[in-house]
């Protein structure tokens, strides 16, 4: 009976990797609707370190290595909810359509709350002054879905397609 309870997960972990590839060629920069939000492609110089609860330290987002007064472009179309300063850095929050809300600090911002934007349009503009940061500057790009108790922390590379999935093996 465990081969078979075995056999179960694995086909179910399966079936959820296939349902995650693209269907075909092309089908992979279509289903990608979230860019980068600096260019030329950015180095991560530090990546997420979620909190083990919401309200412990962690690092939630990844540090993204750039020039000061970068231009900083929306990740993906949305509606910025928050454009001002938060615990005395300046932030950009878009909520985007699919639930899923982008923070972009420290950065001047260029948009006002409630305007509706557009994929790589300029939000911001890249500040230096990221505390913990080895590059001249450095965008901290975070990613959630939901608010409050039900807030939970993405890795926005995997806005990207870029985050690593690993599988366990059953117990």
């Amino acid at each position: 009976m465990r081969s078979l309870d075995t056999r179960r997960r694995a086909t179910a972990i399966a079936l959820v990797c296939a349902s995650a590839l693209p269907a075909g060629p092309g089908a992979a920069s279509a289903q990608r609707a979230y860019h980068w939000p600096l260019a030329p492609r950015p180095p991560v110089v530090r990546g997420l370190d979620p909190p083990a609860e919401r309200w412990l330290a962690g690092h939630r987002g990844v540090d993204l290595g750039a020039p000061a007064e970068s231009a900083v472009v929306a990740a993906r179309a949305g509606t910025v909810t928050f454009a001002g300063p938060v615990a005395g850095r300046s932030t950009v929050t878009v909520l985007h359509p699919d639930g899923i809300s982008t923070t972009y600090e420290p950065v001047v911002p260029r948009v006002r709350r409630g305007e509706h934007i557009r994929t790589g349009q300029l939000v911001g503009v890249l500040q230096t002054g990221h505390e913990g940061c080895s590059a001249t500057a450095c965008l901290h790009w975070g990613a959630r879905r939901g608010s409050g108790r039900s807030v939970r922390y993405l890795n926005p590379l995997s806005l990207l397609g870029l985050s690593t999935v690993r599988l366990k093996p059953p117990r």
